[in-house]
């Protein structure tokens, strides 16, 4: 049962608002990929293959933060952008939580939170990577022209969608 859906991500998508919009190179409906992928790989982290997805959320999470920085944001704005969906994932699971047993529900939500912690870590990650990647690049002074192609964006997340879904079709959960 997928807890998260596509509403969520555009709820997700319409409170992150304009910064979607701040880079030149990449467009809104790149960065919505982006958070369609974070909210696929999410699912499962609170499922039965969250043992084998945990990588790919990571890597996920660090691109996004990369993405982030390709986007003109503060590591600052990147964390809000998760705090976002945490809000999101809060508003929209309530009622389907009241539904449920207290210990199953508290277990989710506490779930939830450590994943959302990690992947705000890993994007933070992601995020001084590609500052300190930049800086190297051009002897400490920042060039404007140091935007991320779009075409490799998009060949990363594609990447990424294909890891979790061969994760999640073919590993399996283990025991």
């Amino acid at each position: 049962m997928a807890l998260i859906g596509d509403s969520m991500v555009t709820q997700w998508a319409d409170w992150i608002g304009e910064r979607i919009n701040t880079s030149r190179t990449i467009s809104r409906p790149l960065v919505e990929r982006e958070l369609r992928l974070i909210v696929s790989a999410l699912n499962n982290m609170v499922g039965p293959f969250r043992r084998e997805v945990k990588p790919v959320w990571a890597r996920t999470c660090e691109h996004y933060g990369r993405v982030g920085a390709a986007r003109g944001l503060a590591a600052g704005d990147v964390v809000e952008e998760f705090q976002f969906l945490r809000s999101v994932l809060t508003r929209n699971l309530a009622p389907v939580l009241i539904t449920m047993r207290a210990r199953r529900a508290m277990a989710i939500i506490l779930r939830l939170n450590m994943v959302l912690d990690g992947g705000i870590a890993s994007a933070v990650v992601g995020y001084t990577d590609a500052l300190v990647a930049t800086l190297f690049a051009q002897n400490g002074v920042p060039a404007a022209e140091a935007d991320l192609d779009a075409s490799d964006i998009e060949r990363q997340i594609a990447a990424l969608e294909v890891e979790l879904a061969r994760v999640v079709k073919q590993d399996g959960p283990k025991e």
